[in-house]
């Protein structure tokens, strides 16, 4: 028994040694997709007619402004000061959580970082489980331990979901504004991030009034955004 219990925990230890390599060479070298991309690929795949992914690497600078402060300002207003996890925030989550569900509704808030966010998309699945949202705290700290925020901030930005099999901000751009990533505007910006939380159901209809209503919100919030130097 102990012998099966040492080496369970030697798996998982050169996992967690496997993973943080993988952490260093995305500190250094852009991704060609991620672990979610890949996934949704084969649901994708799946359908009739089925859908390709779209996604195009785009530097960091050639990202607008706009749209750094507008992700900022809708998922992590404090990306810039926290560690890779913001403790209260998963707490108020929860309770937040629990109240809907004890009331029969479905809504549901994450309290995850962007830190967190691009660990999930990098490396793990959209599964809700509690060993995948522990796994996904280790690697936020371990990218938080190797990755500068800027860096972060450019790997979230190509790797997020935008909608329906798309990902990343300059496909996200030609899609629903045919422009390039650094010509968004505020306006569009804001809106792009207004879909974040579920983006294949709100990119279906950004003229909707959830869309608006929040794209205003982030528009507002948006001049006090910290970007990382």
């Amino acid at each position: 028994m102990l012998d099966l219990v040492a080496l369970l925990i030697a798996v998982i230890l050169l996992y967690q040694v496997y993973l943080f390599a993988w952490v260093l060479w995305y500190s250094v070298f852009n991704p060609g997709g991620s672990a979610y991309m890949r996934e949704q690929a084969d649901r994708l795949a799946a359908l009739d007619p089925p859908v390709s992914i779209q996604y195009e690497w785009t530097p960091y600078e050639a990202i607008s402004p706009a749209l750094k402060k507008a992700v900022i300002a809708a998922e992590d207003a404090r990306f810039t000061e926290h560690g890779g996890v913001e403790w209260e925030a998963i707490r108020k989550a929860w309770r937040y959580n629990e109240r809907q569900e004890d009331a029969g509704r479905n809504r549901r808030r994450g309290g995850s970082t962007l830190t967190q966010q691009l660990a999930k998309n990098l490396f793990l699945s959209a599964d809700r489980t509690y060993i995948r949202k522990g796994q996904e705290l280790v690697i936020a700290y371990m990218i938080e331990a190797v990755m500068s925020k800027r860096r972060i901030l450019e790997l979230y930005l190509n790797v997020v979901e935008y909608g329906n099999g798309i990902f990343g901000a300059q496909a996200a751009a030609r899609h629903y504004y045919k422009v390039d990533a650094a010509r968004l505007s505020t306006y569009q910006a804001a809106r792009l991030a207004a879909i974040l939380p579920n983006p294949r159901v709100y990119g279906k209809n950004m003229q909707s009034r959830y869309v608006q209503s929040r794209g205003r919100t982030i528009s507002a919030r948006m001049p006090s955004a910290v970007l990382p130097e």
